[in-house]
């Protein structure tokens, strides 16, 4: 990997979600959470100005491609912990979103190893999912700072919703890696 993957604006912008992932957790436990709230929201903002900006500026690396989803689920799968931990989210939709996680990652990894599958595009039902999680933990931490009734509803409707997608994502993304590696494992002349 060379210096100038790293220096790209969207690798430093990943980088820079990273970097505000401790914050927003010592806010949180502190019971600050206005700072933990506008933490999060600028990890949202990165997370689509760095996507904007490496389509934009022709800077989509090697490096962005791996360390974009993993600055994503680190951020996501610490939130939802630690608002467990903090008793601010049911214990079920974070051993659901981190099961899904694991399951994901230890699957992805034991393929690449044994097939060398390098196919992990998430589906419409990941994409709605991560929407999902990212409103989720929104809506929990603005009802902290702004404890009203529609506030509460909208927290509830996308923890719910990201149960559903969570297990709706998982099993799709089951039958996509089936297929993915049936259509690497078919010789190139029996391809369809």
């Amino acid at each position: 990997m060379n210096l100038r993957q790293i220096l790209t604006a969207p690798n430093q912008l990943t980088l820079l979600r990273m970097i505000f992932l401790p914050f927003i957790v010592i806010n949180l436990v502190k019971d600050e959470y206005k700072w933990a709230l506008g933490l999060f929201v600028l990890a949202g903002l990165s997370d689509g100005l760095d996507g904007l900006l490496a389509r934009k500026l022709h800077q989509q690396t090697v490096l962005g491609q791996y360390l974009d989803p993993i600055a994503d689920k680190l951020l996501m799968s610490t939130m939802f912990l630690v608002l467990s931990i903090e008793h601010m989210i049911p214990w079920k939709y974070t051993v659901v979103v981190f099961s899904r996680d694991v399951s994901i990652l230890l699957v992805s990894g034991v393929l690449y190893m044994i097939a060398g599958l390098r196919d992990f595009r998430p589906s419409i039902f990941g994409k709605a999912n991560t929407f999902a999680q990212v409103a989720a933990i929104f809506f929990v931490l603005l009802l902290l700072v702004e404890p009203v009734r529609w506030v509460w509803i909208a927290r509830t409707t996308f923890l719910r919703a990201t149960f559903i997608f969570t297990i709706v994502s998982a099993v799709h993304y089951a039958f996509l890696v089936q297929h993915r590696l049936h259509e690497h494992a078919a010789p190139a002349g029996l391809k369809p």
